[in-house]
């Protein structure tokens, strides 16, 4: 009994945190006001005024968990939508994913070697590209640290969905489906989520490159970190 009030506890308030946080965006927009950011900063922040345990708030954060696979599923109802489009830039859209992909896993390497880290951290940033099931499987098949990858897969998901409107408009890049690409390839489900709510175009081809950019990802990072 007391295990159900403390999930309902918690699964009210992170649904509250979200609501509020949304209204906030939608009144203010502004990258540093983005719900999926915003409220996440106020849910850990509180959890940690109150002394909450990560395990204690997953005892009803665990069933906000179980939805995560059906809605990356539901994201194929735009990428249908959208299929006539997408097969006419198709050829675009896949040398896109290879670079992006390439792109992600180097600059993590890279940026692990310019600041002099330990190597170790090599095989766990590699694949903080892709969505966390996918990352997590690759890193501990690489020998990295899962938990660490976690962070580093949120981090990339959710900087991508604060600042990738803002370089991609920067670089003037203005194409639907240029847009959805870059943010899917670099920030996986989190990006997506933000690619939906600029266009249907943007959402559908971010769709496909999270997917696509796992299944890569998922075959060159094993090759890159032999050949380093």
């Amino acid at each position: 009994m007391i295990k159900l009030a403390i999930g309902v506890a918690a699964v009210t308030i992170t649904i509250l945190l979200y609501v509020i946080t949304k209204l906030i965006y939608m009144k203010k927009p502004n990258p540093f006001l983005l719900p999926i950011f915003l409220s996440t900063a106020c849910l850990v922040l509180l959890l940690v005024i109150t002394d909450t345990s990560y395990q204690t708030y997953m005892i009803g954060g665990q069933w906000i968990d179980f939805f995560l696979g059906p809605i990356v599923v539901s994201l194929a109802i735009p990428l249908y939508r959208q299929l006539s489009l997408i097969k006419k830039y198709l050829w675009p859209i896949g040398a896109g994913i290879f670079a992006g992909s390439i792109t992600g896993i180097l600059s993590g390497i890279l940026g692990v070697k310019l600041f002099h880290f330990e190597d170790w951290l090599i095989q766990t940033v590699a694949a903080k590209s892709v969505t966390a099931p996918i990352a997590i499987s690759i890193t501990e098949t690489a020998g990295g640290n899962i938990s660490l990858v976690a962070v580093f897969v949120m981090t990339a998901g959710i900087s991508g969905a604060m600042f990738g409107p803002l370089v991609l408009k920067a670089c003037r890049i203005r194409h639907p489906a240029a847009k959805g690409l870059g943010i899917g390839t670099a920030s996986h489900a989190i990006g997506t989520a933000k690619a939906l709510e600029i266009g249907e175009l943007e959402g559908a081809v971010s769709a496909l490159s999270m997917t696509i950019t796992a299944i890569v990802v998922s075959f060159l990072v094993p090759l890159v970190l032999l050949w380093i």
